[in-house]
């Protein structure tokens, strides 16, 4: 594992809100084919070798390149944080991460045009970089880190695990998962030749295929059959308040759920020294709250900010859900797939 710490100032820790595919049930992933390139063709000027059309494994940044990433993201973050102005990090967040971040600011924007007055510089250390070898763009990396934002012992302890991706020899790094963990929660990572392995989109190996892990947890907060999912705080429980939320005189609430899992949004796994998969995934959902006739539900300001139309009786917040999955091997009868964090935010809002 190549390990780094990083000191750079600079916001505020991130606000967590709480509230396509197809959603059939989790089941064991598919068999797809792999193909192996044959021979090196030529060194790009970027530095990728070029195999019959397709680049061979490379890491995705050196350790010094990825601590510049995480540095360039700190202070991105901290500037458009302390200004409330999406723009000013719009360039280093991007997938689910980023469309949080920019909401939850357009958000705060609105309801405090001066700026974040109560604004605490972001403070990003301990890094630990896991760099996965891979074929062609994207290329993506983890930085496990420590915040200024949480206590540095006992069950305040939190680390911050932050997903850059890259799109091509050209983009720069942007944060596109972020996912918040105890220090004993976050998985021991296997290396081979010194660097991460990646677990590929439709692996056979697991319980779940990376891919497929959106559309079982879709599936399982419509029907509530866990299939491979454990019960937890982010499967049962979750489900459990949203049902107990849905039936409040006077305000009747119901949830749409979709998989989210193009572009930036899709899944990226690592594996573990247990031979688990440690995978981030993506889910929209849209959660509707309808008053009894004459009554008009209650919108809080930061959710007005981002509202579109006129609330007579109905608004609909639209969700980006952000979680982190920890699959275990193909043949494990139950409990296969444990959700360790969830990071959720509204991103629009609809009146109506």
């Amino acid at each position: 594992m190549r390990r780094l710490t990083l000191r750079r100032a600079p916001g505020r820790p991130l606000e967590r809100l709480t509230a396509r595919r197809s959603t059939r049930p989790l089941r064991p992933a598919r068999l797809l084919g792999v193909t192996a390139a044959a021979a090196v063709l030529a060194l790009t000027a970027s530095g990728c070798v070029t195999v019959h059309g397709e680049l061979a494994l490379m890491p995705p940044a050196t350790p010094a390149e990825a601590a510049q990433a995480l540095a360039d993201f700190t202070s991105a973050y901290n500037q458009a944080d302390k200004a409330y102005d999406p723009a000013l990090d719009a360039r280093r967040v991007t997938g689910p991460f980023g469309e949080i971040n920019q909401a939850g600011l357009r958000a705060r924007a609105a309801t405090s045009p001066g700026g974040n007055a109560a604004h605490r510089p972001l403070e990003l250390t301990d890094a630990r970089f896991v760099l996965p070898r891979k074929a062609g763009w994207p290329r993506w990396f983890l930085a496990d880190t420590d915040s200024n934002l949480d206590t540095d012992a006992g069950p305040g302890d939190q680390r911050w695990l932050l997903v850059f991706v890259r799109n091509g020899p050209q983009e720069l790094w942007e944060v596109a998962h972020l996912v918040i963990l105890a220090p004993s929660e976050v998985p021991r990572f296997a290396e081979e030749d010194g660097y991460a392995v990646p677990v590929a989109a439709g692996s056979d190996a697991y319980a779940v295929a990376p891919e497929e892990l959106g559309a079982g947890y879709v599936s399982f907060l419509k029907d509530g059959q866990q299939g491979a999912l454990a019960a937890g705080p982010h499967t049962t429980l979750w489900r459990e308040q949203r049902q107990k939320g849905a039936k409040r005189p006077g305000l009747a609430t119901q949830y749409l759920d979709r998989v989210a899992n193009q572009g930036d949004f899709a899944p990226l796994g690592l594996r573990t020294e247990d031979g688990d998969a440690f995978v981030f995934f993506a889910t929209r959902f849209f959660e509707r709250q309808t008053a009894a006739p004459g009554y008009r539900p209650k919108v809080d300001p930061s959710v007005k900010a981002l509202l579109t139309g006129e609330v007579k009786n109905t608004v609909t917040k639209e969700w980006v859900s952000n979680q982190a999955a920890l699959v275990k091997p193909a043949g494990t009868a139950h409990d296969g797939v444990t959700i360790k964090a969830r990071l959720q935010g509204v991103v629009g809002a609809q009146g109506s």
